[in-house]
C-alpha cells in the first residue's frame, strides 16, 4: 500500500512510520517542520505540509491507498485538535482515501461505566487534551462520507518494545490480567497497521491493550 502519515515526526507517528515500512508498505512522511526529517527512516518519502489544510491533505493523500494522523497539537494550543481532524476529514473526502485517526482514551470507560475523562483522580493538567481529543472523536461520529476509524490508545501509552501482541476492545478500556491498561507505542503501531490491512472497524471506534 501507499500510505500518507501525518505527524510523522512526532514519537507514535514516527513508530508508525517505520512499522509501515518494515511490511513493504511506500510511506509519504508529512511534517510540519523539515527540521525533524532527520529523525524518519532514508525509505520513507518526507514532506512538510499542513493537515490543518483540507487543499494540502487532498494533494498529499491523491493516488495514495491510506491516510494515518497521529498529530498532536502543542500544549495550550489543543482546541486545535477537532479543527484539524476535520480538515484531514474534508481532505480525503476529497482524495477518496481512508483514514485512520490515533486518538486519546479520554472517552474510553472503567468497568464500572466511568468515562476516563470523568475519573474523579483524572489529572488536571492533562484536562485539555483530554478534552479535545473527546470532541476529536466526535468530530469523527458526525462524518458519514469518509472512510475513516479511530483508534484510542489505553491510559498508559509509551514508548518500549514491540511484542506484535495486543487484545482489541471497543469503547471500554482492555485491562491486562495485572490491572494495568497499557501498551507500547510500538505495539501501538503494530494495532494500527493490522487494521490498515485487514480493515474491522470502519466509521467506528476500537481500543487495544495488553
Amino acid at each position: 500500500m501507499r500510505i500518507t502519515v501525518f505527524g510523522a515526526g512526532g514519537a507514535v507517528g514516527s513508530r508508525v512510520v517505520a512499522e509501515a515500512l518494515g511490511r513493504g508498505h511506500q510511506v509519504t512522511a508529512v511534517l510540519r517542520d523539515a527540521r525533524r526529517a532527520g529523525q524518519l527512516p532514508a525509505a520513507a518519502l518526507i514532506l512538510t505540509g499542513d493537515a490543518a489544510d483540507p487543499d494540502q491533505v487532498a494533494a498529499l493523500t491523491a493516488g495514495h491507498d491510506l491516510a494515518i494522523t497521529a498529530t498532536r497539537p502543542p500544549a495550550g494550543q489543543e482546541s486545535e485538535l477537532p479543527i484539524v481532524t476535520e480538515a484531514l476529514l474534508a481532505g480525503v473526502r476529497r482524495s477518496g482515501v481512508r483514514l485512520l485517526v490515533v486518538g486519546g482514551a479520554a472517552t474510553l470507560t472503567h468497568p464500572d461505566g466511568t468515562a476516563v475523562l470523568d475519573a474523579p483522580d483524572f489529572p488536571d493538567f492533562l484536562l485539555p487534551i483530554a478534552r479535545a481529543c473527546a470532541r476529536q472523536l466526535d468530530v469523527c461520529l458526525a462524518e458519514t462520507e469518509a472512510d475513516w476509524t479511530y483508534l484510542s490508545p489505553p491510559a498508559l501509552l509509551e514508548p518500549g518494545t514491540r511484542t506484535g501482541h495486543y487484545r482489541l476492545g471497543a469503547d471500554e478500556l482492555v485491562i491486562g490480567p495485572d490491572g494495568s491498561c497499557a501498551i507500547s507505542m510500538e505495539d501501538l503501531a503494530v494495532a494500527l497497521l493490522d487494521e490498515a490491512e485487514q480493515p474491522r472497524h470502519r466509521r467506528t471506534r476500537f481500543t487495544v491493550g495488553y
